[in-house]
């Protein structure tokens, strides 16, 4: 029997200190005290209300950028069981990357360190924001490229190198998806990856077959993947805001058509095709400054305008930013006299003459060589009034649909967008966008377009609410305006074309607030020569600023000069045939730059040109590069510039040093990093290192 018991199995497992320390570590510092403050801080007003809406289902445009940043804060908010009932109307990975690039894990756990003491990560991950998350996945994207970067060399095609390459292409898309400043991270791996693939192709040791395969897997992983990733954001988004919301109105009617409630609840079912008779309301597809309707009333041009200039004095057409009867139009065919709908009905098609007749004056839309009222250069656009000054009427529009469909050029209602050409003067229908004076009631001008190439939007316009009159008299038709159109067809848009539509309007929409009390430009980062006070106790005084570790940043910006500078000697003296340091050493310093350097640089360089307002939390993602260089010059020059073992001691020493004033700075400001303790004011005024800085003091 003892010959059939068994030695005891004894199971052995590796467990990395460093790693352990640094999670707890981190765990600590960024959860400690997490629900404090119980109040909405900064832009936590925006975010929360976009949450909200998620709860909700409402449709919202953010143009900060695209939607999964925000859908991510959602699924957080629904585990918790948030309803989205909750008024936000007022303010009250890093430790493996250095290990991938090939340096020693005393740099990388150093590079661990100086994040987990960086004041403003730390601000910027305990609040309901998204530079944090933006970070945690352009990191992810490095890491995971490192990594297969490094399999590539002894396992290609292997389980684990076809995971990381593929996570490097999903980290890519969610970082994008967070906020377009991730697409700087995306394209500088898209160049690494496009450097790394041309030395395959010069690899004379793989065969043409195996260089095609590794070419697609790298364009089926960091292209296509991402590309249907982000697509894949966006069709969530939509399909859970599926509800009409309150930026309805810079969207299309076709876009507006297609939520539930709203614009959708008045359309829903109309007529399809356009047809002779038709009563119509035309909107302008511009919408800037703001979406408006093709417009009349009684009221007409001034005889003279405060220049001088005269007018035809006829009834003033306008575009109105409101849902009114007066832009009801009917759709006449200028060889028969009715305003009704024949049976059949005889749709407009591409390229007919059709007039125009304002639904409740009955009088025809029309232009001649008359000055517009504040665009001289254009003609006046009016509604025709007979005074017996021998101007004749001019009412004839050939309708020309810009977006018709290969089977059919059926002008069609919401879908089709269509340009008005005046038969006479060949002048296009067009919003101007400049507000008429008092006589005007500060509407928009409409105006004819001169000689007009192209199709640009302010002189488009999709038919939006529509009907098929039935009232031949006047009155009779004026009760028939005021009802509810009658449903017959309907009509939704495509996910590409709602995607398209809204990925439009978030590149292209501007937030009208230029200027912030905490706005900066790049310059004043690098210093950190401004903060922004995230929230305020009104009572106490307690606060909350981004403001960052003054040492950790310093540092980061002498590492940066300190890498550039030996680059440029090394790279002098190698040139004359001068090598100071080992092969390998000079190739992990190039690619150790490459991606550190490099990374700060398009994350930081790309907001000189930005015509926005810019905040010190955009330059974070940069930030964090720099802080990754800082030990991979540390242990440059420990090991080829110390050659001795006293300075090498002393090196060390002063790194101790260092790095203990680098906590002692964090736990000095961490006051502001976490709101508490309340600070009395003169600790405040001594935590103002810089004048520059704005830390608030209550006055009693």
């Amino acid at each position: 029997m003892l010959g059939f018991l068994k030695q005891p199995v004894v199971v052995t497992a590796e467990i990395n200190v460093n790693l352990v320390a640094l999670t707890v570590m981190g765990l600590v510092n960024r959860l400690w005290a997490l629900s404090y403050p119980r109040a909405v801080v900064f832009d936590e007003v925006y975010y929360g209300q976009f949450v909200s809406l998620y709860m909700k289902r409402i449709f919202f445009v953010d143009d900060s950028g695209p939607p999964f940043g925000h859908m991510l804060l959602a699924f957080g908010g629904y585990l918790g069981g948030f309803d989205g009932n909750f008024l936000w109307n007022r303010i009250g990975a890093a430790y493996q990357i250095l290990v991938e690039l090939h340096f020693s894990h005393c740099a990388a756990f150093g590079a661990a360190l100086l994040i987990l003491f960086e004041n403003s990560l730390i601000t910027q991950s305990r609040l309901m924001l998204l530079e944090s998350v933006l970070i945690f996945f352009i990191l992810l994207a490095i890491l995971s490229y490192l990594k297969f970067y490094n399999l590539q060399k002894c396992s290609p095609f292997t389980a684990g190198w076809w995971f990381w390459l593929l996570l490097t292409g999903v980290a890519c898309s969610c970082a994008v998806g967070v906020k377009y400043m991730g697409l700087f991270t995306y394209m500088l791996l898209l160049a690494i990856a496009g450097v790394h693939s041309w030395h395959l192709i010069g690899d004379q040791t793989l065969s043409n077959v195996s260089v095609l395969c590794h070419l697609l897997a790298r364009g089926l992983a960091l292209v296509v993947v991402p590309v249907a990733m982000y697509l894949f954001f966006f069709y969530v988004h939509l399909t859970l805001l599926y509800r009409s919301g309150p930026h309805d109105q810079i969207m299309t009617s076709a876009f507006q058509a297609s939520l539930e409630g709203g614009l959708a609840r008045i359309t829903h079912g109309q007529p399809l095709e356009v047809a002779y008779g038709s009563q119509i309301t035309l909107r302008n597809v511009l919408g800037k400054p703001m979406p408006c309707w093709l417009h009349s009333h009684k009221s007409t041009y001034p005889i003279r305008y405060e220049n001088g200039r005269g007018s035809s004095h006829q009834q003033q057409v306008t575009c109105y930013p409101f849902k009114d009867v007066n832009n009801w139009w009917i759709v006449k065919d200028p060889g028969m006299q009715q305003l009704v709908v024949s049976n059949p009905p005889r749709p407009v098609r591409h390229g007919h003459i059709v007039q125009l007749v304002h639904g409740i004056t009955t009088r025809y839309l029309n232009t001649h060589d008359v000055a517009a009222p504040l665009s001289p250069h254009s003609q006046e656009i009016s509604c025709y009034i007979d005074y017996n000054i021998s101007m004749p009427a001019q009412n004839l529009w050939r309708v020309e649909i810009v977006n018709r469909e290969l089977d059919t050029d059926v002008w069609k209602t919401i879908l089709s967008e269509v340009r008005f050409v005046h038969v006479n003067t060949s002048a296009v229908l067009k919003l101007s966008g400049a507000s008429l004076p008092e006589w005007g009631y500060r509407q928009l001008e409409i105006i004819g377009e001169k000689l007009s190439k192209g199709y640009h939007q302010s002189m488009l316009w999709n038919v939006e609410e529509h009907r098929y009159g039935k009232s031949q008299e006047q009155k009779e038709r004026e009760v028939e305006l005021h009802s509810p159109t009658q449903a017959d067809i309907s009509k939704n848009l495509s996910f590409m074309a709602r995607f398209t539509e809204l990925q439009w309007k978030i590149l292209t929409l501007k937030n009208e607030d230029t200027e912030h009390k905490y706005s900066s430009s790049p310059l004043d980062w690098i210093t950190m020569d401004t903060n922004i006070a995230y929230w305020f106790h009104p009572i106490s005084g307690a606060q909350i600023h981004l403001i960052g570790n003054v040492l950790t940043w310093a540092s980061a910006n002498v590492a940066t000069l300190v890498y550039v500078c030996l680059f440029l000697w090394y790279l002098l003296r190698r040139r004359r045939k001068i090598c100071d340091i080992p092969e390998d050493a000079w190739r992990l310093w190039v690619s150790a730059g490459g991606l550190c350097v490099g990374g700060w640089a398009v994350n930081y360089l790309p907001f000189f040109m930005m015509e926005k307002t810019l905040f010190l939390y955009h330059y974070l993602p940069a930030l964090t590069f720099q802080i990754l260089l800082i030990p991979v010059v540390l242990q440059h020059l420990t090991d080829h510039l110390c050659r001795s073992q006293l300075p090498k001691n002393a090196f060390s020493a002063l790194m101790v040093a260092w790095f203990s004033s680098i906590y002692l700075v964090y736990r000095t400001f961490s006051p502001l990093t976490y709101g508490e303790p309340t600070l009395s004011a003169a600790e405040l005024r001594a935590l103002r290192w810089k004048d520059s800085w704005d830390i608030l003091i209550r006055k009693h």
